[in-house]
């Protein structure tokens, strides 16, 4: 179907002005972690007693379901996606209240609500809220002096990151705290302010070592001397060790055999074994093009509040990537984060769904409201001297 700029319909307008190097990048994505689902989820079934194919018609349909929820999500304006932020923000911290009451305990931590066999977790989707409405609220600080949006946007964070605490999810609280750090940084705001946050942020960490045992041992066998061969990090460095640069082959790779989270935290090991460093450093290369755009875009972003929203939910998808790649190469201490669009889950999914379908929202060009102004009249000089007559010619 042949679209004209003539076309006024929504479907047009959408097609013109949505960012298509972005819109290509992020599907692109998604159908490079049905592709690698194949290889890494199989294995995990067959371990865990399920059908072969379990994880990998799971993952097709959260991939499916988060492709439409995205494409849907990219037709919004910039108000619908700040309106869409609260209502879902709102959703999201009920839900993370009542899991910190009921919800199901996995591996440790209360972060799931259940429903009908299927588990899901509001924090993956306050996430994005949360970052548009502290873009707005840091835009608004530097707009309007008698509303206090500062104020309001350090106590939405503190109190999104206790929640998160409580859970207990320090991995998520140190992602969320190093987006808004850094949003806080771009939005122009005091340097002594970043520097306290800083000096909070480190001790927050202290006190999580201090308080959560699962924090305190993977930062102990993370620093120690010891070498982690049985451990999840250690074998998944292996897996980079066996496949060298061009891996062993698609479904040849053995590492995931055993590795309890092949299919979720430590896919990107599976995909070092099988296809090797360079389709890493390719898949590396996605995620960073990704950024790089949604950053190129909001440079020329002239709302305030809008251009800090694309650069953090480009900072959380970006970030939350890293964090997922430190971990496999043994970088960072395990945190148990997905990588976005490439490992299983269905909360994942469907969230970073909504974080790509804001950052298309939000990204697609738009007239500077500025240049639609019409001009001041000025009276030609001939005018001002005829007294307002038009001369004759």
């Amino acid at each position: 179907m042949k679209l004209s700029r003539a076309d006024r319909s929504l479907l047009a307008e959408w097609s013109f002005t949505i960012d298509r190097g972005l819109l290509i990048a992020l599907l692109s994505l998604i159908a490079i972690g049905v592709v690698l689902s194949v290889a890494a989820s199989p294995a995990v079934a067959i371990k865990k007693g399920l059908p072969t194919y379990y994880f990998v018609e799971r993952h097709v349909f959260f991939a499916a379901l988060g492709t439409i929820l995205m494409i849907v999500i990219s037709f919004f304006t910039p108000g619908g996606v700040r309106r869409l932020a609260a209502g879902l923000f709102l959703v999201a911290i009920g839900g993370m209240i009542v899991v910190i009451f009921s919800g199901a305990e996995i591996n440790g931590a209360q972060r799931w609500l259940s429903f009908g066999g299927y588990t899901i977790q509001p924090s993956e989707f306050a996430k994005p809220a949360f970052i548009v409405i502290l873009a707005w609220l840091f835009g608004e600080a530097g707009k309007r002096g008698d509303m206090p949006a500062l104020p309001f946007g350090l106590a939405l964070w503190a109190f999104f990151g206790a929640i998160l605490v409580a859970q207990p999810d320090v991995g998520q609280t140190v992602l969320i705290s190093a987006t808004a750090g850094l949003m806080y940084l771009l939005a122009g705001m005091p340097v002594i302010g970043a520097g306290i946050l800083v000096v909070l942020g480190g001790c927050g960490m202290g006190m999580a070592y201090i308080y959560f045992p699962h924090v305190q041992s993977r930062f102990d066998k993370f620093f120690g001397a010891a070498p982690m061969e049985n451990s999840q990090a250690g074998r998944a460095i292996q897996s980079f060790t066996e496949g060298g640069l061009f891996g062993r082959g698609p479904g040849e790779g053995v590492i995931k055999s055993i590795l309890p989270d092949a299919h979720t935290d430590y896919i990107f090991a599976v995909i070092g074994e099988e296809y090797g460093a360079i389709a890493c450093i390719a898949l590396l290369g996605v995620f960073a093009f990704i950024v790089a755009r949604a950053m190129r875009r909001a440079a020329n972003e002239p709302n305030t509040a809008d251009r800090l929203a694309i650069q953090g939910l480009a900072l959380v998808f970006g970030l939350q990537s890293l964090i997922n790649m430190g971990v496999n190469i043994g970088l960072l201490p395990p945190k148990g984060m997905t990588l976005p669009f490439i490992s299983a889950g269905g909360s994942s999914m469907l969230a970073l769904a909504v974080t790509a379908g804001m950052l298309l929202a939000l990204t697609r060009w738009r007239p500077d409201p500025q240049r639609l102004k019409k001009p001041r009249w000025i009276p030609a000089i001939d005018e001002v001297q005829l007294g307002g007559q038009t001369p004759t010619r």
